[in-house]
C-alpha cells in the first residue's frame, strides 16, 4: 500500500515551507514521510522554501542569554515547559535566568546539569520543578561563546536568544555586539562566512540550484556556471558578515561593523 500523509503532516509541512496544500501532499508521498526530504522536493520542483528549517518546530519554554562582568563569555540555555501559561510565569524566567548565569562556568550541557544549585544538582533541581510546576521542564538547549568582547540579545518574549564575539574591546564595542546580536536573532545565518559553511550544505544547494535551472529548461552546459552565481547569494542570504544590515540602508554586516572601526571582525555568534 503506498504511503499517505496524515492531514496533520501536511499542514506541518506547509506552515514550515509555506508550499500550498496539494504541494506539500504530493512531496511527502514522494518522500515517503520523510519530512527533510518532502522540503528538499519542494525547493528542487522551484518552490520559495526557506533553506534553513531549524526553527520549523516550537517548543514552550524561555531562552535566555547572559554575559559575564568581563564580556568575554556568553551562555545561552533554553528552559522547555509544556504551556505558554508555565512559560510566562515570573517564577519560571526567573529560574531560567538563573540558570544562564550558572551556566556562564560551564562549556557542556552535562556539566551544567551536574552543577550545583542551591544545594541540589541542576538535573535534580528540574526535577524538583517539575513535581511544583506540574509540567515536565528540562534543558534542552546550551551554548557558549568566548571572544575578547562578546555582546547578547534576547527577543521580547524570551523564544530567541543571541550572543556575537568581537575582536576587540573599544567605545563601541558594547553597541556594536548588540546590533549584530539583533542581526543573528533576526535573520537566523547558517555561519559566518563562506569557509565556515558545511561542504554538505554546499553540494545540497549546488544540486538543488542545478535541478530548478532544468526544470527551467537551461542547457546541461550551463548549469554549473549559473548554479554557482545561485550560490554565491545563497551566501549572502546565509552567512553572517554576507547578509543584508537589518538596521542600515544597502550595507552587508561585514561593512556596518567596518564603518565603525575598521579593524574589527566579528568572531563568531550563537542564537538558540
Amino acid at each position: 500500500m503506498s504511503y499517505l500523509p496524515k492531514a496533520a503532516d501536511v499542514a506541518k509541512l506547509r506552515n514550515a515551507t509555506g508550499a500550498g496544500m496539494m504541494d506539500s501532499k504530493k512531496a511527502l508521498i514522494e518522500a515517503e514521510g520523510d519530512f527533510d526530504k518532502a522540503i528538499d522536493l519542494l525547493r528542487k520542483k522551484g518552490q520559495k522554501v526557506a533553506a534553513n528549517r531549524a526553527d520549523r518546530e516550537s517548543h514552550e519554554g524561555a531562552v535566555i542569554a547572559a554575559v559575564n562582568e568581563t564580556n568575554t563569555k556568553a551562555a545561552i540555555i533554553k528552559l522547555n515547559c509544556e504551556t505558554d501559561f508555565v512559560a510566562k510565569n515570573e517564577d519560571f524566567i526567573k529560574l531560567a535566568k538563573e540558570f544562564a548565569a550558572l551556566a556562564l562556568k560551564f562549556n557542556t550541557k552535562e556539566e551544567l546539569l551536574a552543577a550545583d544549585f542551591h544545594g541540589l544538582p541542576v538535573s535534580e533541581k528540574l526535577i524538583e520543578q517539575t513535581g511544583v510546576i506540574g509540567e515536565k521542564i528540562e534543558i534542552s538547549e546550551f551554548k557558549t561563546l568566548e571572544a575578547p568582547f562578546v555582546g547578547s540579545y534576547i527577543h521580547a518574549g524570551n523564544k530567541i536568544a543571541s550572543a556575537v564575539g568581537i575582536s576587540k574591546t573599544f567605545e563601541k564595542a558594547p553597541e556594536v555586539a548588540k546590533n549584530i546580536s539583533m542581526q543573528v536573532a533576526a535573520m537566523n545565518p547558517i555561519a559566518l562566512d563562506e569557509s565556515q559553511v558545511d561542504a554538505s550544505v554546499i553540494e545540497k544547494e549546488l544540486e538543488i540550484a542545478k535541478e530548478q535551472l532544468r526544470q527551467e529548461g537551461k542547457p546541461e552546459a550551463m548549469l554549473e556556471n549559473i548554479a554557482k552565481g545561485k550560490l554565491n547569494k545563497f551566501f549572502k542570504d546565509n552567512t553572517l558578515v554576507k547578509q543584508d544590515y537589518i538596521m542600515g540602508e544597502k550595507t552587508s554586516v561585514e561593512d556596518y561593523v567596518k564603518s565603525v572601526d575598521a579593524e574589527v571582525k566579528i568572531t563568531g555568534f550563537i542564537r538558540i
